[in-house]
């Protein structure tokens, strides 16, 4: 897929994974607008990369995306949307009940999984409309083997992952032209992951990683270690779920 010329939709531009995938978008020649629900992490964004166009939104907000799919359509629409808004929390729910803790998970459902299904519904005709068209969704090497560490995270990316094989498959029934890629990553060395005890590769690696299969048109994107659990899942579970979940993993959940 060619990038150069394309506008790309980033939910989640303002660090990590999507202002790098932001810079690295620009380099190839991409227009590119971000989202995301701090303004001045928007306008921190806009002035490293002023060609960047910033829009305050929330994933999770009903009429937020409503709001983003009217200003984006008054832009002149975009190519390739990019879903890589997504939060993780700790570990909730498991076995204590907590109304806290439920509140705290359906927020990460909303924005790790229903918010994506939200914009994608929303800006699917758009994108069917351009000469080529894409979407990315982001799992996680997590919809393979659950972090006991992160229940609601890991279960939103396994819902993320069947979800968009689910839709690659439908849009090709209805001779979509529409290009669906699934990014798979491992631990991603950001703010979100700070928590987690193994060591995460740079977003740049990722970013790497992401826009080489779009351009070769290579649709599942698994990145680093996550190559590794994915055929150790197929194979043994048990070894890959050790893999996932050190020991010291144990002892953290029970403090």
């Amino acid at each position: 897929m060619e990038l150069k010329g394309k506008t790309i939709l980033i939910t989640g531009g303002t660090a990590g994974i999507g202002l790098e995938a932001a810079k690295q978008f620009l380099s190839n020649g991409a227009k590119v607008i971000i989202t995301g629900r701090n303004q001045e992490k928007l306008d921190e964004a806009k002035k490293l990369y002023p060609a960047v166009t910033a829009i305050k939104s929330d994933v999770a907000n009903a009429d937020d995306a409503q709001l983003l799919f009217k200003k984006i359509k008054e832009l002149g629409g975009i190519d390739i949307l990019y879903n890589n808004a997504g939060v993780m929390s700790g570990p909730q729910n498991l076995g204590i009940a907590n109304d806290k803790h439920f509140e705290l998970a359906k927020y990460e459902m909303d924005i790790n999984y229903l918010g994506v299904i939200r914009l994608n519904n929303l800006f699917i005709e758009m994108l069917k409309s351009r000469k080529e068209g894409a979407i990315i969704n982001t799992s996680s090497l997590l919809s393979y083997v659950p972090l006991n560490l992160a229940p609601t995270y890991s279960a939103s990316k396994a819902a993320m992952r069947f979800y968009t094989v689910s839709l690659r498959d439908h849009l090709k029934i209805l001779h979509s032209k529409v290009k669906v890629f699934e990014l798979i990553p491992p631990v991603v060395a950001t703010s979100m992951t700070e928590h987690v005890e193994t060591k995460g590769i740079p977003p740049e690696k990722l970013v790497n990683a992401l826009i080489d299969g779009i351009k070769n048109n290579r649709f599942t994107i698994r990145v680093g270690i996550t190559k590794v659990v994915y055929l150790a899942n197929r194979l043994f579970p048990k070894i890959a779920y050790g893999l996932v979940n050190p020991a010291e993993n144990s002892s953290q959940l029970q403090s």
